[in-house]
């Protein structure tokens, strides 16, 4: 049985690196985020946040490094045993299925949790049909989370583009995650919609997730982030509480450039 790990050490990364040939994208990339906590990642665009994202979830097969969640470890395990682990995602392009319904969206990722085999979904067996209500009582708690459930039999495609943001999200709930990356939400978003995302968010880690955020307005990480890690070129320049990066002159040299 794996040992509990410190509160600070629930979900951590360590010696994480990436080559793509001889281009490096992550070197020596190490994080951590405590339980039930919001850590943002920030850098320029080409930083390597969402490859560090893609190593995490296993789409990427990083070089060196370790990536563990609650005491296990996840490196080196395909896509969907990791997110079997309790890992969920969304995308920085929007990847949601637009011919499909708003509950038929969040029931595909409820069934990454179901618990019936082949057997059970071809021959209808009780064990499929207790797993089904479960899946859609799972499913309408997401989409209530998020503020969709009155739009469930809608397509998908005819929600309004910061109502589908929000899908993505319930989708993500639907498969039970300990850890949730976002990856850039409040993409595309107006300034109503993205304070609504942040309290949105402020309400999936007090209900015991951890979240883990790549975004560019900063406007929102500086607001609701416990923590923050700042990658530039593939590395880890400043990681601290946002008043201790805020003013970490590596931070303001990637952001600002440094000065003639």
């Amino acid at each position: 049985m794996n040992e509990q790990p410190r509160d600070d050490m629930y979900f951590q990364g360590s010696g994480i690196s990436l080559r793509f040939g001889g281009l490096t994208a992550l070197s020596d990339v190490s994080f951590h985020a405590r339980r039930n906590s919001l850590q943002a990642i920030i850098g320029p665009n080409g930083a390597g946040k969402t490859s560090l994202f893609n190593v995490i979830t296993g789409f990427y097969r990083m070089d060196e490094g370790k990536i563990s969640l609650d005491g296990e470890l996840i490196s080196g395990l395909p896509p969907h045993l990791i997110a079997r682990r309790g890992i969920a995602r969304t995308f920085q392009n929007l990847e949601i299925f637009t011919n499909m319904t708003v509950m038929e969206n969040v029931l595909a990722g409820g069934h990454l949790r179901a618990g019936y085999g082949p057997f059970d979904f071809f021959f209808r067996t009780p064990r499929f049909f207790r797993e089904e209500r479960h899946l859609q009582e799972l499913a309408k708690e997401s989409l209530d989370f998020v503020g969709l459930y009155e739009r469930r039999d809608l397509p998908a495609e005819q929600l309004p583009f910061g109502s589908q943001r929000l899908l993505e999200i319930a989708r993500a709930l639907a498969a039970q995650p300990k850890a949730l990356l976002l990856d850039e939400p409040a993409a595309g978003l107006n300034m109503k919609e993205t304070a609504a995302l942040g309290e949105l968010i402020r309400r999936i880690v007090d209900n015991g997730i951890t979240v883990v955020m790549v975004e560019h307005d900063m406007n929102l990480v500086m607001k609701i982030s416990e923590r923050i890690m700042v990658l530039n070129y593939g590395r880890v320049i400043a990681d601290g509480t946002p008043a201790e990066v805020r003013k970490t002159p590596a931070v303001i040299a990637a952001y600002l450039g440094e000065e003639e």
